[in-house]
Protein backbone atom coordinates (compact mmCIF):
# COMPACT_ATOMS: atom_id res chain seq x y z
CA UNK A 1 0.00 0.00 0.00
CA UNK A 2 0.92 3.23 -0.93
CA UNK A 3 1.93 5.50 1.96
CA UNK A 4 2.87 9.52 1.61
CA UNK A 5 6.65 10.18 3.02
CA UNK A 6 5.35 12.41 6.19
CA UNK A 7 7.36 11.68 9.08
CA UNK A 8 4.65 9.47 11.29
CA UNK A 9 4.67 7.27 7.90
CA UNK A 10 8.78 7.36 7.93
CA UNK A 11 8.46 6.12 11.90
CA UNK A 12 6.23 3.27 10.91
CA UNK A 13 8.46 2.37 8.38
CA UNK A 14 11.37 1.85 10.59
CA UNK A 15 9.04 -0.07 12.93
CA UNK A 16 8.57 -2.37 9.93
CA UNK A 17 12.28 -2.41 9.06
CA UNK A 18 13.36 -3.20 12.91
CA UNK A 19 10.75 -6.17 13.47
CA UNK A 20 12.37 -7.57 10.15
CA UNK A 21 9.62 -6.95 7.31
CA UNK A 22 10.42 -4.87 4.21
CA UNK A 23 9.66 -1.52 3.09
CA UNK A 24 9.54 0.54 -0.25
CA UNK A 25 11.27 3.94 -0.31
CA UNK A 26 12.52 6.36 -2.43
CA UNK A 27 16.11 7.24 -3.16
CA UNK A 28 17.06 9.97 -5.66
CA UNK A 29 18.13 6.61 -8.31
CA UNK A 30 15.43 4.92 -8.14
CA UNK A 31 12.68 3.39 -5.53
CA UNK A 32 14.11 0.60 -3.32
CA UNK A 33 13.23 -2.27 -1.48
CA UNK A 34 14.58 -2.45 1.79
CA UNK A 35 15.32 -4.34 4.79
CA UNK A 36 17.67 -4.68 7.67
CA UNK A 37 21.16 -5.30 6.66
CA UNK A 38 20.91 -7.46 9.72
CA UNK A 39 18.13 -9.39 9.55
CA UNK A 40 18.99 -12.57 7.07
CA UNK A 41 14.83 -13.59 7.31
CA UNK A 42 14.39 -9.84 6.07
CA UNK A 43 16.46 -10.39 3.15
CA UNK A 44 15.12 -13.62 2.05
CA UNK A 45 11.69 -11.41 1.50
CA UNK A 46 13.61 -9.18 -0.39
CA UNK A 47 15.00 -12.22 -3.10
CA UNK A 48 11.89 -13.95 -2.83
CA UNK A 49 9.21 -11.32 -3.53
CA UNK A 50 11.83 -9.83 -6.32
CA UNK A 51 12.55 -13.68 -7.93
CA UNK A 52 15.85 -12.48 -7.09
CA UNK A 53 18.74 -14.93 -7.81
CA UNK A 54 20.59 -15.17 -3.99
CA UNK A 55 23.98 -14.97 -5.71
CA UNK A 56 23.15 -11.35 -6.70
CA UNK A 57 24.52 -9.41 -4.09
CA UNK A 58 22.85 -6.32 -2.53
CA UNK A 59 23.59 -2.78 -1.49
CA UNK A 60 23.66 -1.25 1.95
CA UNK A 61 22.81 1.93 2.08
CA UNK A 62 24.00 4.09 5.13
CA UNK A 63 23.04 7.94 6.47
CA UNK A 64 26.90 8.35 8.11
CA UNK A 65 30.13 8.39 6.58
CA UNK A 66 31.46 7.19 9.74
CA UNK A 67 29.18 4.46 10.16
CA UNK A 68 31.48 3.02 6.81
CA UNK A 69 34.12 1.73 8.78
CA UNK A 70 32.21 -0.34 10.86
CA UNK A 71 32.14 -2.89 8.51
CA UNK A 72 34.06 -2.19 6.11
CA UNK A 73 37.84 -1.30 5.21
CA UNK A 74 38.64 1.90 4.10
CA UNK A 75 41.62 4.04 3.12
CA UNK A 76 42.48 8.02 2.13
CA UNK A 77 41.43 7.72 -1.09
CA UNK A 78 38.06 5.84 -0.70
CA UNK A 79 37.35 8.35 2.52
CA UNK A 80 37.60 11.11 0.13
CA UNK A 81 35.71 10.24 -2.37
CA UNK A 82 32.83 9.56 0.00
CA UNK A 83 33.12 12.84 1.11
CA UNK A 84 32.95 14.44 -2.45
CA UNK A 85 30.43 12.53 -3.74
CA UNK A 86 27.92 11.03 -0.60
CA UNK A 87 25.08 11.96 -0.49
CA UNK A 88 24.72 10.61 -4.14
CA UNK A 89 24.48 8.32 -6.88
CA UNK A 90 28.08 6.09 -6.04
CA UNK A 91 28.61 2.93 -4.31
CA UNK A 92 31.56 1.34 -3.18
CA UNK A 93 32.84 -2.23 -3.64
CA UNK A 94 34.86 -3.16 -0.48
CA UNK A 95 36.40 -5.76 1.36
CA UNK A 96 34.04 -6.40 4.25
CA UNK A 97 35.71 -5.52 7.92
CA UNK A 98 35.06 -8.72 9.83
CA UNK A 99 33.05 -12.44 8.66
CA UNK A 100 29.56 -11.21 10.51
CA UNK A 101 27.74 -13.82 9.07
CA UNK A 102 24.56 -11.09 9.34
CA UNK A 103 25.76 -9.52 6.64
CA UNK A 104 26.20 -13.21 4.46
CA UNK A 105 23.20 -13.10 2.47
CA UNK A 106 23.29 -9.49 1.18
CA UNK A 107 26.67 -10.01 0.27
CA UNK A 108 25.49 -13.09 -1.34
CA UNK A 109 28.46 -15.05 0.82
CA UNK A 110 31.26 -12.73 -0.75
CA UNK A 111 34.17 -11.49 1.40
CA UNK A 112 33.24 -7.63 -0.22
CA UNK A 113 30.61 -5.47 0.43
CA UNK A 114 28.26 -3.04 -1.36
CA UNK A 115 27.56 0.31 0.22
CA UNK A 116 26.72 3.52 -0.37
CA UNK A 117 24.38 6.64 0.82
CA UNK A 118 21.08 8.02 -0.83
CA UNK A 119 20.99 11.55 -1.49
CA UNK A 120 17.31 11.54 -0.56
CA UNK A 121 15.54 13.20 2.55
CA UNK A 122 13.20 10.26 2.86
CA UNK A 123 15.76 7.06 2.58
CA UNK A 124 18.03 9.57 4.98
CA UNK A 125 15.44 9.60 7.21
CA UNK A 126 14.12 6.29 7.38
CA UNK A 127 17.97 4.91 7.75
CA UNK A 128 18.57 6.90 10.92
CA UNK A 129 15.02 6.12 12.42
CA UNK A 130 15.81 2.38 11.93
CA UNK A 131 19.09 2.49 13.46
CA UNK A 132 20.93 -0.17 11.15
CA UNK A 133 21.98 0.16 7.17
CA UNK A 134 19.35 -0.62 4.68
CA UNK A 135 19.95 -2.94 2.31
CA UNK A 136 17.74 -2.21 -0.80
CA UNK A 137 17.72 -3.50 -4.48
CA UNK A 138 15.62 -1.46 -7.33
CA UNK A 139 11.51 -2.58 -6.28
CA UNK A 140 10.32 -4.18 -8.99
CA UNK A 141 10.42 -7.83 -9.94
CA UNK A 142 13.87 -8.89 -11.07
CA UNK A 143 14.83 -8.29 -15.02
CA UNK A 144 12.03 -6.18 -15.59
CA UNK A 145 11.80 -2.53 -15.65
CA UNK A 146 13.41 -0.31 -12.52
CA UNK A 147 10.96 1.86 -10.40
CA UNK A 148 10.75 5.40 -10.18
CA UNK A 149 8.02 6.40 -8.62
CA UNK A 150 5.54 4.64 -5.71
CA UNK A 151 2.64 3.40 -8.96
CA UNK A 152 5.75 1.55 -10.60
CA UNK A 153 6.84 -0.31 -7.23
CA UNK A 154 2.37 -1.11 -6.37
CA UNK A 155 2.16 -1.87 -10.18
CA UNK A 156 5.40 -4.48 -9.88
CA UNK A 157 5.14 -6.39 -6.32
CA UNK A 158 1.60 -5.47 -5.46
CA UNK A 159 0.57 -6.17 -2.07
CA UNK A 160 3.63 -8.22 -1.20
CA UNK A 161 5.36 -5.13 0.08
CA UNK A 162 3.49 -3.87 3.70
CA UNK A 163 4.41 0.04 2.92
CA UNK A 164 5.55 1.88 0.22
CA UNK A 165 6.88 5.24 0.87
CA UNK A 166 5.86 7.88 -1.83
CA UNK A 167 7.88 11.34 -2.38
CA UNK A 168 6.99 11.46 -6.08
CA UNK A 169 9.27 10.70 -8.55
CA UNK A 170 13.09 10.10 -8.59
CA UNK A 171 15.25 12.83 -9.58
CA UNK A 172 18.32 10.90 -11.16
CA UNK A 173 15.84 7.96 -12.87
CA UNK A 174 19.33 5.30 -13.25
CA UNK A 175 20.66 3.82 -10.51
CA UNK A 176 24.22 4.42 -8.73
CA UNK A 177 27.68 4.21 -10.49
CA UNK A 178 29.31 0.82 -8.51
CA UNK A 179 32.96 1.37 -8.13
CA UNK A 180 35.07 -1.39 -6.77
CA UNK A 181 38.13 0.08 -4.69
CA UNK A 182 39.59 -3.38 -3.96
CA UNK A 183 42.47 -2.70 -6.56
CA UNK A 184 45.14 -0.15 -6.91
CA UNK A 185 42.93 1.05 -10.07
CA UNK A 186 39.44 2.30 -9.37
CA UNK A 187 36.99 -0.51 -11.13
CA UNK A 188 33.74 0.60 -13.07
CA UNK A 189 31.46 -2.48 -12.57
CA UNK A 190 28.17 -0.39 -13.55
CA UNK A 191 28.10 3.23 -15.06
CA UNK A 192 25.58 4.96 -12.99
CA UNK A 193 23.67 8.45 -11.95
CA UNK A 194 27.41 9.71 -11.46
CA UNK A 195 29.84 10.04 -14.44
CA UNK A 196 33.19 8.05 -14.80
CA UNK A 197 34.26 11.35 -16.23
CA UNK A 198 34.09 13.30 -13.07
CA UNK A 199 34.90 10.62 -10.67
CA UNK A 200 38.10 10.46 -12.98
CA UNK A 201 39.06 14.80 -12.86
CA UNK A 202 38.28 14.25 -8.88
CA UNK A 203 41.52 11.38 -8.63
CA UNK A 204 43.07 12.62 -11.49
CA UNK A 205 43.63 9.41 -12.92
CA UNK A 206 41.64 6.74 -15.13
CA UNK A 207 39.39 4.52 -14.18
CA UNK A 208 38.57 1.09 -15.89
CA UNK A 209 35.37 -0.88 -16.90
CA UNK A 210 34.16 -4.27 -16.31
CA UNK A 211 31.27 -6.04 -16.93
CA UNK A 212 32.21 -8.79 -14.39
CA UNK A 213 30.57 -12.22 -14.62
CA UNK A 214 27.15 -12.55 -15.19
CA UNK A 215 27.06 -16.09 -13.97
CA UNK A 216 28.72 -15.28 -10.82
CA UNK A 217 27.90 -11.45 -10.02
CA UNK A 218 30.52 -9.35 -7.84
CA UNK A 219 27.60 -6.46 -7.70
CA UNK A 220 24.54 -5.58 -8.51
CA UNK A 221 23.48 -4.99 -12.43
CA UNK A 222 25.94 -7.58 -13.55
CA UNK A 223 23.40 -10.05 -14.90
CA UNK A 224 22.73 -9.82 -19.10
CA UNK A 225 19.05 -9.59 -18.95
CA UNK A 226 18.16 -6.69 -16.72
CA UNK A 227 15.54 -3.92 -16.60
CA UNK A 228 13.52 -5.29 -19.30
CA UNK A 229 9.77 -4.61 -20.83
CA UNK A 230 7.76 -7.41 -21.69
CA UNK A 231 7.86 -6.13 -25.35
CA UNK A 232 11.37 -7.45 -27.51
CA UNK A 233 13.41 -4.13 -27.37
CA UNK A 234 15.83 -3.18 -29.85
CA UNK A 235 18.51 -0.42 -29.02
CA UNK A 236 20.88 2.49 -31.36
CA UNK A 237 17.52 2.30 -33.76
CA UNK A 238 17.58 4.98 -36.79
CA UNK A 239 15.12 3.45 -38.65
CA UNK A 240 12.23 1.39 -36.93
CA UNK A 241 9.62 -0.92 -38.18
CA UNK A 242 5.64 -0.32 -38.75
CA UNK A 243 5.31 -2.39 -35.28
CA UNK A 244 7.91 -0.83 -33.27
CA UNK A 245 7.19 1.97 -30.21
CA UNK A 246 9.93 4.43 -30.65
CA UNK A 247 12.10 6.18 -28.26
CA UNK A 248 13.44 9.26 -29.54
CA UNK A 249 17.15 11.49 -28.09
CA UNK A 250 17.64 14.77 -29.61
CA UNK A 251 16.89 15.20 -32.92
CA UNK A 252 15.48 11.90 -33.70
CA UNK A 253 11.83 11.92 -32.68
CA UNK A 254 9.67 9.28 -31.82
CA UNK A 255 6.44 8.15 -30.20
CA UNK A 256 7.94 10.05 -26.94
CA UNK A 257 11.86 11.77 -26.89
CA UNK A 258 14.03 10.97 -23.80
CA UNK A 259 15.28 14.58 -24.33
CA UNK A 260 14.58 16.99 -27.10
CA UNK A 261 17.40 18.73 -26.37
CA UNK A 262 19.90 15.72 -26.11
CA UNK A 263 20.51 16.54 -22.35
CA UNK A 264 21.44 13.27 -21.15
CA UNK A 265 20.84 14.25 -17.49
CA UNK A 266 16.68 14.48 -18.38
CA UNK A 267 17.58 11.54 -20.78
CA UNK A 268 18.46 9.31 -17.47
CA UNK A 269 15.51 10.95 -15.43
CA UNK A 270 13.73 9.58 -18.27
CA UNK A 271 14.55 6.40 -19.26
CA UNK A 272 12.59 3.76 -16.50
CA UNK A 273 9.44 6.02 -16.85
CA UNK A 274 9.16 6.17 -20.67
CA UNK A 275 9.43 2.13 -20.92
CA UNK A 276 7.11 1.89 -18.16
CA UNK A 277 4.78 3.61 -21.06
CA UNK A 278 6.05 1.88 -23.66
CA UNK A 279 5.67 -1.21 -22.21
CA UNK A 280 1.89 -0.09 -21.06
CA UNK A 281 0.50 0.62 -24.53
CA UNK A 282 -0.59 -1.80 -26.74
CA UNK A 283 -0.80 -0.49 -30.01
CA UNK A 284 2.62 -1.63 -31.05
CA UNK A 285 4.23 -5.37 -30.01
CA UNK A 286 7.93 -4.07 -30.24
CA UNK A 287 10.37 -1.26 -28.62
CA UNK A 288 13.11 0.50 -30.87
CA UNK A 289 15.34 3.18 -28.98
CA UNK A 290 17.48 5.71 -30.60
CA UNK A 291 20.94 6.27 -30.52
CA UNK A 292 22.37 7.28 -27.13
CA UNK A 293 25.85 8.81 -27.10
CA UNK A 294 27.99 6.85 -24.97
CA UNK A 295 29.87 9.51 -22.97
CA UNK A 296 28.74 10.82 -19.03
CA UNK A 297 25.56 9.65 -18.07
CA UNK A 298 24.80 8.13 -21.52
CA UNK A 299 27.04 5.24 -20.62
CA UNK A 300 24.78 4.59 -17.66
CA UNK A 301 21.94 4.65 -20.17
CA UNK A 302 23.54 2.09 -22.48
CA UNK A 303 24.08 0.01 -19.92
CA UNK A 304 20.44 -0.41 -19.07
CA UNK A 305 19.06 -0.24 -22.21
CA UNK A 306 21.28 -2.89 -23.71
CA UNK A 307 20.67 -5.48 -20.76
CA UNK A 308 17.17 -4.36 -21.26
CA UNK A 309 17.11 -6.00 -25.18
CA UNK A 310 19.35 -8.67 -24.10
CA UNK A 311 17.82 -12.45 -25.49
Amino acid sequence: MIYSASQPNILKAANLIQSGDVVAFPTETVYGLGASAYNAKAIAKIFAIKNRPNFNPLISHIADIDFLSEYAKTDERILALAKQFWPGPMTFILNRKDNNPALDLACAGLSKISVRMPNHPVALKLIHASGVPIVAPSANKSQTISPTTAEHVQKSLGDQVPMILDAGSCIVGVESTILDMTHKQVVVLRAGGLAAETIEDFLGEKVLFSDGNPNKPSSPGQLLKHYAPRYETRINVKKTEADEFYIGFGKIQGDLNLSRSGDLQEAAANLFEMLHIAEAQTKKTKIAIAPIPNVGLGRAINDRIKRASYK
